[in-house]
């Protein structure tokens, strides 16, 4: 899930660069708007010829930014990952043609030579890149199966609990365990006021004998008196 929101946020950056990187300058000046997109695809190469907003290198840059968006829709690494080729792909390919164009690229100061809207266009393919390897993306088949037999597993763990719950009150009359016994019911053995157990001895010591009946007599008989 953080991986995911990591790279989703690295994506969107990486998307907002590319687009924004045809507004600054790509060489000698010249911003990537200015070139066409056929250009980088003909024999002639590129010419000095501007080019209409949609017609130029933005064109595939919004490309590669949809990807990006619905790379993050989905959890998809793959269509995050090929965002970012595209935006590499189409960098290197202009940088190939005005190559050839120019007779060779320089780099140099005061908006001559190479300028910040390439390097723009580089770094965002680069963190588009990073992106797709920070994210997680969906989990497979086979772990949302584990996920969900161990849901299952929990869940048929606690209807077992709560069987065993039930049988034992319909087993003790309906007295949960720890709890105390309703007022019609005879208080538990070894409490105050509860009847001895079965075969226990008596309160005189004797199991036939009920407290209530006084002392118990003796067993043996008493010897008939000798009479005069």
């Amino acid at each position: 899930m953080i991986r995911n929101a990591l790279g989703s946020l690295m994506g969107l950056i990486g998307a907002t660069a590319a687009v924004w990187s045809p507004f600054r300058a790509w060489y000698d000046g010249r911003h990537g708007r200015d070139y066409r997109i056929q250009e980088l695809f003909s024999a002639d190469g590129i010419t000095d010829t501007k080019s209409a907003l949609l017609g130029s290198i933005l064109l595939p840059f919004l490309f590669a930014a949809l990807l990006v968006l619905i790379a993050i829709v989905l959890r998809s690494r793959l269509l995050m990952a090929f965002a970012g080729v595209v935006v590499l792909g189409f960098a290197v390919l202009w940088m190939v043609r005005q190559g050839q164009a120019a007779d060779g690229l320089s780099v140099g100061g005061d908006g001559q030579g190479l300028g910040d809207g390439l390097a723009n266009a580089f770094g965002a393919g680069a963190l588009l890149l990073l992106a797709a390897a920070v994210m997680s993306g969906r989990p497979s088949r086979r772990r949302r199966d584990r996920e969900l037999d161990r849901a299952g597993e929990r869940e048929r763990e606690r209807d077992r609990e709560r069987d065993g719950a039930r049988a034992y009150e319909r087993d003790h009359d309906g007295v949960a365990p720890g709890t105390a016994p309703g007022p019609g019911a005879p208080p538990a053995p070894g409490t105050p006021g509860a009847p001895p157990a079965s075969g226990a001895p008596g309160a005189w010591g004797r199991p036939d004998v009920d407290p209530g009946q006084g002392p118990p007599t003796s067993a043996w008989p008493t010897p008939p008196k000798d009479h005069p």
